[in-house]
């Protein structure tokens, strides 16, 4: 009889058991525990194929895209295939007001053409290992305050060993919340190269506005090429490198798909917290989510007024502007999903079967007692590093002191003359790209305004001493008062100019950082923190810790029969399901499938974020679609499947029962926003751009047939 995989929510939600669809499944076990849930559902593949060390696999055609999204190889040329909004930051930099292929799009019609992209890197998973028996060997009679010095020693130990006499990276993720633990080795390539891109009108088509949101029609991707040696080595950026030849490639299927067909995504989602307790989540809800969205608010507001006056400063602004706004929208959705789906009520009654569980027993019976006494400690001062990070931090001017932060501790008396140094160096590496995108009026108003928001909502007896130094500014009101403060920060820190601050790097001076107005307040709210509030969390951390470990093994004790899958981590995982529509609200019923109809509907040519190229309109309107067009004629543009997903998910590969590409997954749908908290069946879905418009829009729009012809297409 097959077991019945189990996660707490959906154990809560539904009597007869979790569905396939759901889990971010680590793709050693994949053999042992899913593979025939999976063949059940659709998958034509043997195990060996989604995951093998010694032979070519899936796996090998999966990157982890600089840290935060995910890619796929779909030619022997290494080409990569990724969202437009993971090549973002490296399509707007090399963009220019002269040459703005962010707004018109880029192909490179040969190698020469690429453009080389410094900072950039991809990994391959080589394989991964278990192993928790030698981790938790090592941890037995450390105390829970030393255990995370202890786990970085254990982890440094097992790297230093497996990476001995190799080029690899090695990796170990903690699975769990501390049950269980895995090592991930990979090869790291740093010589990457833009290949293309369409325009942004098309690759990010509905903007914000369309953002979490279905039905959708944007053409999120970029390209990009792995560059190697001349023995298709990862080596570092040289003119005479050659195009690197994958372990494997993604053979791109162009017959489409059908609601109900099988899907996989490979990818390295990001974070999830699907065992949080329900205080947790209350906390977020309640506090922390919506500080979030308002402090993330006051500087989307404040770059957007910049960038609608000139077209050069909207380039140098894109990127970090996009970067803020997904995650703005994200906590809003998220906040609201998680209060329409009463998460908290079913995370407590979850917790109270755990409670009738633990009875009797000593390894679980406090572990909701202990919880509980945590957060009632930890939930006044919760806000703290909120308002330290997303606030304070959230200036730019602060963040560039801040980093400054490291010499001064070290310079002071002396202490330590080579960190001292170490801290300027990092600084001055870190000048160009700061000043090439920052906006001292706009940075000025955003101070004022966290300011004032942290003296409003931060209790007096919480606030940083400083604060009394603020408010003695001139003015009638509080907000004047704020605001005169933020102008005088901007005319007198040495920080303001990018002259002045390489200067002061290139001189450096305790007594002259320490008087400066921006690093003086910078450490002032620091210090606060450091000294006041973090020995708190990390008292609430250390608190917590224990709990959470007690509480999911628990958990497994109580459903012996029942396959857990662990919290994402950016480690590589695999998800499974199918094409799916769904039923948002009564009366309401989305298709599985978006065609280019529903771009031309939504067109407006007075709207940024829904203007489109004339000669996509052309297209259209010749219906000059080639070979990627459906039976009916109509042009596919994206479709949704019920993979289970999240952020560092973005620019995975969809990919069908034979193994080969259907789509690109880009986002989440926002009746599920709570996705990361508690996977919900009903509602949960993947947003995928459909390869076919992909390879239309690189063909037809972007004139680049040659890039088509590298990738094995299946007609």
């Amino acid at each position: 009889m097959k077991k019945l995989l189990y996660t707490l929510t959906t154990f809560l939600l539904l009597s007869t058991g979790l569905k396939a669809d759901e889990g971010m499944w680590i793709p050693l076990l994949l053999k042992k525990y899913n593979y025939e849930q999976m063949k059940a559902k659709g998958l034509k593949l043997t195990p060996e194929q989604l995951y093998d060390v010694n032979n070519s696999s899936l796996k090998d055609a999966i990157v982890w895209f600089n840290g935060g999204c995910t890619g796929e190889i779909i030619s022997s040329k290494g080409l990569v295939l990724t969202n437009h909004h993971c090549g973002y930051d490296a399509i707007a930099t090399n963009s220019t007001p002269q040459n703005n292929i962010l707004d018109n799009g880029f192909w490179a019609k040969n190698n020469g053409e690429e453009k080389p992209i410094a900072g950039m890197w991809v990994s391959i998973v080589q394989r991964i290992e278990d192993v928790s028996d030698r981790v938790q060997n090592e941890l037995k009679g450390v105390s829970e305050k030393e255990r995370p010095a202890k786990l970085q020693e254990i982890f440094k130990k097992i790297t230093e060993e497996v990476k001995k006499g190799t080029k690899y990276d090695v990796l170990v993720r903690e699975m769990f919340k501390g049950n269980a633990y895995y090592l991930f080795v990979f090869q790291r390539f740093t010589d990457i190269r833009l290949v293309g891109t369409p325009p942004q009108s098309v690759g990010k088509f509905g903007g914000d506005a369309d953002n979490w949101m279905w039905p959708r029609h944007t053409g999120d991707f970029s390209m990009f090429r792995i560059y190697a040696n001349k023995d298709n080595e990862a080596a570092g950026y040289a003119p005479d490198n050659i195009p690197y030849t994958p372990k494997h490639s993604l053979p791109v299927n162009t017959k489409g798909v059908k609601e109900g067909d099988y899907a996989m995504i490979y990818g390295f989602p990001g974070r999830t917290n699907r065992y949080e307790f329900s205080q947790g989540i209350d906390l977020a809800v309640e506090k922390i989510n919506p500080t979030i969205v308002s402090l993330r608010d006051i500087r989307l507001k404040a770059w957007k007024e910049v960038m609608d006056k000139n077209e050069g400063d909207r380039l140098k602004l894109s990127a970090d502007y996009a970067s803020i706004a997904n995650y703005w929208k994200y906590y809003i959705g998220q906040t609201e999903q998680l209060k329409r789906l009463k998460v908290v009520s079913f995370k407590k009654e979850a917790e109270a079967k755990f409670y009738d569980f633990s009875k009797g027993n000593a390894q679980y019976e406090n572990v909701l007692t202990n919880v509980e006494k945590a957060y009632v400690a930890y939930r006044p001062i919760a806000l703290q590093r909120v308002y330290l990070s997303e606030g304070i931090f959230g200036v730019s001017m602060n963040a560039m002191a801040s980093g400054l932060i490291p010499y001064a501790n070290n310079a002071k008396d002396n202490k330590d003359t080579a960190a001292a140094n170490k801290a300027i160096k990092a600084s001055l590496a870190n000048a160009e790209d700061f000043y090439s995108s920052f906006f001292p009026l706009a940075d000025e108003k955003i101070l004022a305004q966290i300011l004032e928001m942290y003296y409003n909502n931060i209790p007096v007896e919480q606030q940083a001493p400083f604060m009394a130094t603020i408010l003695k500014s001139k003015g009638k009101t509080n907000t004047e008062k704020f605001q005169n403060y933020a102008k005088m920060v901007y005319a007198k820190s040495f920080l303001a100019s990018r002259e002045k601050f390489e200067a002061f790097c290139n001189a450096p001076s305790y007594k002259k950082l320490i008087a400066d107005p921006c690093f003086a307040m910078v450490y002032a709210f620091n210090n606060n923190y450091l000294t006041n509030y973090k020995p708190q969390v990390d008292a609430f951390t250390a608190a917590i810790g224990p709990e959470a470990r007690a509480y999911v093994r628990g958990l497994m004790e109580m459903n012996p029969g029942k396959t857990f899958y662990p919290d994402a981590n950016s480690s590589l995982r695999l998800t499974y399901g199918s094409v799916q529509a769904y039923e948002p609200k009564d009366a309401v019923k989305f298709d599985y499938m978006t065609t280019l109809d529903g771009v031309m509907e939504k067109y407006d040519p007075k709207n940024f974020e829904f203007n489109a190229p004339q000669k996509l309109i052309d297209l259209y309107n010749a219906k000059d679609f080639g070979i990627y067009k459906r039976a009916d004629g109509k042009m596919p543009v994206a479709f949704i499947t019920n993979n289970d997903i999240t952020g560092g998910n973005s620019g995975s590969p969809v990919i069908d029962g034979e193994g080969q590409l259907i789509g690109l997954a880009f986002d989440g749908n926002w009746e599920a926003m709570s996705g990361d908290i508690v996977f919900d069946e009903k509602y949960k879905r993947t947003i995928n751009v459909d390869i076919r418009y992909v390879l239309f829009l690189i063909d037809k729009l972007g004139g680049a047939p040659h890039i088509v012809a590298e990738m094995k297409l299946i007609q």
